[in-house]
């Protein structure tokens, strides 16, 4: 694989570079490389199946990304499992798989009941009689050869587990380097945990243009002066983040350029960018460019971008998820498969080489979703969107339609207007149920500054906000505050904890 070869490169030609920096560990080029050609030394000898994946089991340490590259140089694919994954999940992720290997890369001890996989550590691997000759590139990962595998949630409550080959990361990676202004080895910041696929989009580019990582972990996440002390150290110049993320991040007003002097672009995938948050972006980092990307986990990370510019922002609300890459072209079909006119909903279907083969061992799933066109892999994303002027634009979930007293709508379209409202920094609107139909909606909010004394007040405010954009129908019932909205382990608002508490 191309992109292997590369890190190869750097490896020999910067052995001194750093490639990746967690709190309290670094590593650079020639030991990334030398380091995972001890665990592709290691894993040969294991006598495993040919498809057999490798689950890399901790959280933000460079012993990660060594079990990954040594992984795929052994011919492996593998699945990368964050520490805030209950054991329980783990073991269904093993049953699915049906891996026979875990590297727990953590340096904590893994108990879980399953037998039928081999559970080692980096210790184990280190003290395995290492072999001079290199491993050959014959036994690399290549082609539609699956390269890693990430789970999602299913809708049963099963894990799903989403192939990547070697040609769909390459697609991908290619589009980054060329269409982005990323190269010349520059410094990345790594927010996502490696089991949530936005992780691939600073990972992989970073490595393959010869920068450095720069690892956010939980507990920096959850203690902002340490977040904050962290960034001012860090050097950071290409920002990828959910929106969520840097959203907590701007409530601090020293979240600007002077904290960041050397950071030039931010890269948002996974969420809603919205206007607001653009806004305070552009008017902090004066210097960066900022670009809104999307795609879901099985099109390889994001599949479409555009800049934000003031002409952007001045001209639309909600914001366009942009144009495709090169290699790909997107349709939007109506419930009878036919493509809709320009300016109508339509589902969106991605197709193209970054687009996965399906999900591991779930034929029935995998022929609901992809399918093929004149050739080319398809993926149906559930994704509802519009084209306007070669732009298109996010509309929801089909998924997150409801229905309240016979009227159809979408949660994400009341979401975007509450938002845009001058009392509101985050919103989640949640349905709320009486013996299993929909009885009213209500808004947990994070409001922005204001001068109302009582919470009914602003309520009254935000709704006559509301009045001019939104039928009655669609206004939440109530209105709940909250200092801040949970997020989950992978930087998105937690839409179930939200609703526990939002129905306590």
């Amino acid at each position: 694989m191309r992109m292997l070869s590369i890190i190869k490169d750097f490896a020999f030609t910067q052995p001194e570079a750093v490639a990746f920096i967690s709190p309290n560990k670094k590593i650079t080029y020639g030991e990334l490389w030398r380091k995972s050609e001890q665990v592709s030394t290691y894993l040969l000898k294991q006598n495993m199946r040919p498809d057999s994946p490798i689950i890399v089991y901790g959280h933000m340490e460079p012993e990660m990304l060594v079990s990954f590259l040594g992984s795929v140089k052994s011919g492996h694919a593998y699945i990368p499992i964050d520490l805030s994954v209950p054991l329980e999940r783990i073991e269904r992720i093993i049953k699915s798989s049906q891996a026979e290997i875990i590297i727990n890369a953590s340096g904590s001890p893994l108990n879980f009941e399953s037998s039928s996989i081999l559970n080692i550590t980096m210790d184990d691997i280190e003290i395995f009689p290492s072999v001079l000759k290199e491993v050959e590139q014959e036994y690399w990962v290549k082609e539609d050869e699956n390269f890693y595998i990430i789970y999602t949630s299913g809708s049963t409550g099963n894990p799903k587990g989403v192939q990547i080959s070697a040609n769909n990361l390459q697609s991908f990676i290619d589009w980054m380097v060329e269409d982005f202004p990323i190269k010349g080895g520059f410094c990345f910041l790594n927010q996502a945990p490696f089991s949530f696929d936005l992780s691939v989009m600073d990972l992989y580019p970073c490595l393959a243009t010869g920068g450095s990582l720069y690892a956010i972990t939980k507990e920096m996440i959850a203690k902002p002066k340490m977040l904050f002390e962290a960034l001012i150290q860090s050097n950071i110049q290409v920002w990828t983040s959910t929106p969520s993320f840097v959203q907590m991040c701007l409530m601090d007003p020293s979240f600007n350029q002077e904290l960041l002097p050397e950071l030039t672009v931010f890269l948002f995938c996974g969420e809603i960018l919205t206007v607001p948050i653009s806004q305070q972006l552009m008017e902090r980092f004066p210097m960066a460019k900022v670009y809104n990307t999307y795609g879901p986990t099985e099109a390889t990370v994001a599949v479409t971008y555009v800049e934000i510019t003031k002409e952007i922002l001045n001209q639309y609300s909600p914001l366009p998820i942009g144009r495709a890459k090169k290699d790909t072209k997107l349709l939007l079909l109506n419930e009878e498969g036919q493509e809709v006119p320009e300016g109508e909903k339509g589902e969106i279907i991605i197709v193209g080489p970054s687009v996965s083969k399906g999900y591991l061992g779930q034929a029935e799933l995998t022929e609901k979703s992809f399918y093929s066109i004149n050739g080319e892999q398809a993926y149906r994303t559930g994704d509802e969107g519009i084209m306007e002027k070669d732009l298109l634009f996010y509309k929801g979930r089909i998924d997150f339609q409801i229905k309240l007293h016979g009227y159809r709508m979408e949660l994400e379209e009341i979401e975007q207007h509450i938002a845009n409202s001058n009392y509101v920094k985050t919103v989640m609107v949640i349905p709320v149920y009486k013996e299993d139909k929909i009885e009213y909606l209500t808004a947990a909010i994070v409001p922005a500054k204001h001068e109302f004394e009582r919470e009914y007040q602003l309520t009254g405010a935000i709704k006559k906000d509301l009045v001019d954009k939104l039928p009655a129908y669609m206004i939440p019932r109530k209105f709940v505050c909250f200092q801040e909205l949970p997020m989950t382990p992978n930087g998105k608002i937690d839409r179930k904890r939200i609703k526990e508490k939002v129905l306590l």
